[in-house]
């Protein structure tokens, strides 16, 4: 799925950067995601905190999917 529009970015393509260690400061400079309009960032953000597993977020995330499928 294409992330940002501007760049032709996919999330594909930031994944494959978040899981090599980079984060997402790192990304937008490597990629250029979020660097013309910016409507994308969040989505962008988002996907980078999901691909790490030290995020706070991405923990939540999955918390929250394991207590729902608990439920």
């Amino acid at each position: 799925m294409i992330i940002c529009v501007c760049r032709r970015i996919s999330d594909r393509d930031i994944v494959r950067h978040a899981r090599a260690g980079m984060g997402f400061d790192e990304i937008q400079l490597e990629l250029g995601v979020a660097t013309q309009c910016g409507r994308c960032e969040g989505c962008a953000r988002d996907v980078v905190a999901q691909c790490s597993a030290t995020s706070p977020t991405a923990n939540i995330k999955q918390a929250t999917h394991l207590l729902e499928s608990h439920a």
